[in-house]
């Protein structure tokens, strides 16, 4: 298997919005892509992409999923979650409202490349415990050498799920998006969410 073709079939995405499925819909609706909706916690929902767009376009994954996650928040009241991968890297990008979105990216290895300011602004957009959590958000942006990028997302959904973040089983970092999709399609009150316009 070529690198690029390794690189495809290992990207992956979710998209977390701090919402109940009912009030995500109409907006995931407008994107004009096939999702998966399904609950994650207490007014919290995931939204798993059917397609894979990265594939078909000059775009990669972060990219792609910044702009669903900004039109998403652009007009809610609710904050949006990307979290996404591909074989070099792993990353997570929070939009709310109309203010500048906000990323934090991790080598494969776990090495972190974001800005610390990125993480207190995640802490404080998300209403997180400016202590606590920060503590923990604080130790995903330090050098650790047992932690590869994915490690450093769960770490990431370990401080969500303080907030009420309960992700389906099956559904996690590192997955293609193809099982991702497999596994979402089971997912008891799951709803298949697509334009109708």
């Amino acid at each position: 298997m070529s690198s690029e073709a390794f690189e495809h079939a290992a990207a992956g995405a979710l998209l977390l919005c701090r919402a109940e499925p009912d009030v995500v819909e109409p907006a995931a609706r407008l994107l004009r892509e096939r999702m998966l909706l399904a609950e994650a916690g207490h007014e919290w929902s995931v939204l798993v992409p059917e397609g894979k767009p990265w594939l078909h376009g000059d775009e990669p994954v972060d990219r792609v999923l910044t702009g669903w996650a900004t039109a998403l928040a652009v007009g809610s009241t609710w904050p949006v979650l990307a979290l996404w991968w591909d074989s070099d890297r792993s990353g997570c990008t929070l939009a709310a409202g109309f203010r500048r979105t906000v990323e934090y990216v991790w080598l494969a290895n776990g090495t972190p490349v974001g800005e610390d300011e990125a993480l207190r602004t995640f802490a404080a957009r998300l209403g997180l415990d400016p202590v606590l959590d920060m503590q923990s958000l604080e130790a995903l942006g330090r050098p650790d050498t047992e932690a590869d990028a994915r490690a450093r997302l769960l770490g990431l959904l370990a401080v969500l799920a303080r907030a009420g973040v309960a992700l389906p089983a099956g559904l996690g970092p590192g997955e293609p998006a193809d099982r991702l999709r497999a596994v979402a399609r089971v997912v008891p009150g799951v709803r298949e969410v697509e334009w109708s316009g």
